[in-house]
């Protein structure tokens, strides 16, 4: 192929993308106001299992939640509703991140429990689909993944909050192949995108009365985009004068992390998707690794609530699913509590699994039938918080 073809090819491509972003761009600005959970009648949440141990750690916590929210649930306040269809088998035989009548039932939900689910690599034996998390993002427009790490004996008290919706992965899947020896793919940023996320940063800090928010960047590198997102950032750091904004590359923040003195001044972070999808792996093995963090994926109309962890499917392969860990999922329904409302039961819920996780620990997870089944561990949480 000549040159100029491969040019023009690669032109009209990137013309598409341009396009789609622009696009999303309008609708993003067209959201004005988070949803208001106690002007609702009914609080509709969908519980959905996604593949490999997601059902059985997703469908405990749901117990848990059903229990702390008993009263609520008998009133009709609350309404949990199951959805299926997330598995990669389904998802691969219809080709699509998240088939079409799934994404109806997500969008009939004011909140979501989410499961793990499979994402197709290289070498594997599904199709090439899009990650349901990426998909569910941009559908509903999740554009912050909040994930807290506390570690109260290590000075560890930190809460990210990484933008969701563009960055690296905002086209992950649409990059474009010139020929067989170039390949691109492309990183967006936003004024919206980027404002909002910054906004929520900011305004959690002011809330629960922390003075730092750290941006996290590669902005003397990255000079577009990053640049534009470390200056957005600045700018609406501004508007809270009481809080201390500074600025870090993220390759010093990964191993200041580590430094046992510095780590202790971070408290807020906020950053772009792809550094904040490492670095929050990084943080939670702080707290005892990836199986024990949560996470908070909140847009202005619909939020999402994870495990930070992929869906084992060894672990199923092996007959040791029963023996998943739900503590992800446990963390996960805290952030969900407290999105809704419920701060009486979060905190409890929240407690408790402190109590089992690092103090009695009467019962342990190990994945093996060396440890407790995952139903088990639930059962002790809820026996934990009746003695609260």
């Amino acid at each position: 192929m000549q040159l100029e073809q491969k040019i023009k090819e690669a032109a009209e491509k990137f013309a598409a993308l341009v396009q789609m972003q622009l696009e999303r761009n309008e609708r993003i600005k067209a959201e004005k106001e988070f949803t208001d959970y106690k002007s609702l009648d009914k609080i509709i949440v969908g519980v959905c299992g996604g593949d490999g141990i997601g059902p059985i750690i997703t469908n405990e916590a749901a117990r848990v939640l059903q229990h702390l929210l008993a009263d609520d649930v008998k009133s009709g306040r609350i309404e949990f509703c199951t959805i299926d269809g997330l598995t990669i088998e389904n998802r691969a035989a219809q080709h699509k991140a998240i088939p079409d009548d799934v994404l109806a039932e997500l969008k009939k939900c004011h909140v979501i429990l989410k499961g793990p689910t499979t994402t197709p690599r290289a070498g594997d034996p599904w199709p090439n689909v899009e990650s349901a998390n990426v998909a569910m993002r941009k559908e509903l427009d999740l554009f912050a993944n909040v994930r807290p790490v506390k570690v109260p004996g290590e000075g560890i008290d930190w809460t990210f909050f990484r933008e969701n919706t563009e960055g690296g992965y905002a086209v992950g899947s649409r990059g474009i192949n010139i020929d067989d020896e170039l390949a691109f793919d492309f990183v967006v940023t936003t004024t919206e995108g980027t404002e909002r996320i910054a906004r929520l940063a900011y305004d959690y800090a002011r809330k629960n009365h922390k003075n730092r928010v750290s941006i996290i960047t590669k902005a003397n590198i990255i000079k577009t985009t990053d640049g534009k997102f470390l200056k957005l950032c600045q700018q609406i750091g501004k508007e809270y004068p009481e809080i201390t904004t500074d600025d870090w590359y993220i390759d010093i923040t990964t191993a200041k992390l580590i430094d046992q003195k510095r780590r202790r001044d971070f408290q807020v972070f906020v950053l772009p998707n792809l550094y904040g999808d490492i670095i929050t792996d990084e943080a939670a093995e702080f707290q005892g690794g990836v199986g024990t963090a949560g996470s908070a994926n909140i847009g202005k109309r619909y939020a999402m609530f994870e495990a930070i962890h992929g869906s084992a499917p060894r672990m199923i392969s092996e007959g040791r699913g029963k023996y998943a860990d739900p503590c992800s999922m446990l963390r996960a329904s805290v952030l969900l509590l407290s999105h809704i409302g419920y701060q009486e039961q979060a905190d409890k819920l929240e407690r408790a699994l402190d109590i089992c996780m690092y103090e009695e620990k009467k019962l342990t997870v190990t994945g093996r039938d060396t440890g407790c089944t995952c139903e088990e561990f639930g059962n002790y949480v809820m026996d934990t918080v009746a003695r609260l």
